[in-house]
């Protein structure tokens, strides 16, 4: 009886290149295309995280429109939302290790690349993924929740016990900022078409005006804060629901603030906000989601590769929550 030994296969080295989403030139939609690229490597003070799912925002489709939002290499890659795995970490990093759960906004306002199987940034873009999350929950929250949380608390101050006005309540900002608006006690009104109305009440709001038939200017008064995330003539006509001492604060261009002399004889604080990467929004943001109070609305989930699809739909601007990529 004879015997016969194997010798085990030497492990196989990692991947080198990596699936991604590219636009082929700036454009419809359709320029959208995959292509495979070369997998990223931390360097100093960044983590390596394989994706398993990115969130899709305006500022996508936008900067896929134009390109003119960013700074772009021979291979754009879109995508500033992600949700993953840590899969190696650079020197210096001491937050995070291989095999740990993270979410984050990384790189913003230059090229993230979370349309892709692997991001690199720094480590401090990040922030442990809240367990009672998935990926694609975790995954549609970074920019939209930073940029609610940036603007109604850092830049408004908004406190418990006063009233905040959110435009566009039930979009992907808009119904992530009705329920931190909440958790900091505040009276919450929103806008929103009559469709809507039942999904907002149920994040919380005490409030919702349906935009189409009624003229908030005229059904809203003595509010301290108004968060604009339509943009054009909803700033000037948001002025008279203030208080005075109010701020408005304007998320989609400057270009929808109003007039500075006439903000100033009503005693109202006005400014534009772009949001930020920012590791202590996002330990907020994360301690929320813990705590049961802060969930993102997932409008529709789609394979990294329909991120043309994605984008059409998200351009059509009726959705409800956030659209979210699934990667891994």
């Amino acid at each position: 009886m004879s015997s016969r030994t194997t010798t085990p296969a030497p492990p196989s080295a990692p991947a080198t290149t990596m699936r991604a989403v590219s636009p082929r030139g700036w454009g419809a939609p359709d320029v959208l295309v995959p292509v495979e690229v070369d997998r990223p490597e931390p360097g100093l003070t960044e983590i390596l995280v394989r994706v398993h799912a990115a969130g899709v925002n305006p500022v996508d489709w936008k900067t896929r429109a134009a390109g003119q939002f960013g700074t772009w290499g021979d291979t754009p890659i879109l995508g500033y939302d992600v949700s993953g795995t840590v899969e190696a970490v650079g020197p210096g990093v001491t937050l995070f290790a291989p095999g740990d759960e993270v979410f984050g906004m990384p790189r913003f306002p230059e090229q993230a690349g979370g349309y892709a199987e692997y991001v690199t940034a720094p480590a401090r873009r990040f922030a442990l993924k809240p367990a009672t999350v998935d990926h694609v929950q975790a995954a549609a929250l970074p920019l939209a929740a930073l940029t609610a949380w940036q603007g109604l608390i850092e830049t408004a101050g908004l406190r418990a016990g006063q009233r905040v006005l959110i435009h566009a309540a039930a979009g992907g900002v808009g119904h992530l900022a009705v329920q931190i608006a909440k958790a900091h006690g505040a009276y919450v009104i929103g806008t929103a078409r009559a469709d809507k109305h039942g999904f907002l009440r149920g994040l919380g709001a005490d409030e919702v005006i349906d935009y189409t038939v009624t003229d908030f200017a005229e059904a809203v008064r003595d509010v301290d804060v108004v968060l604009d995330g339509v943009g054009g003539e909803y700033g000037p006509r948001s002025l008279p629901v203030l208080r005075r001492g109010g701020h408005l604060v304007t998320l989609p261009d400057p270009g929808g603030l109003p007039d500075a002399a006439r903000a100033e004889a009503l005693g109202v604080h006005t400014g534009w906000t772009v949001v930020e990467p920012d590791r202590h929004g996002m330990l907020e943001i994360a301690r929320l989601v813990a705590e049961g109070k802060l969930r993102a609305e997932i409008d529709k989930v789609l394979p990294l590769e329909n991120a043309a699809e994605a984008h059409a739909y998200g351009e059509r601007g009726r959705t409800q929550g956030k659209i979210v990529l699934q990667v891994a």
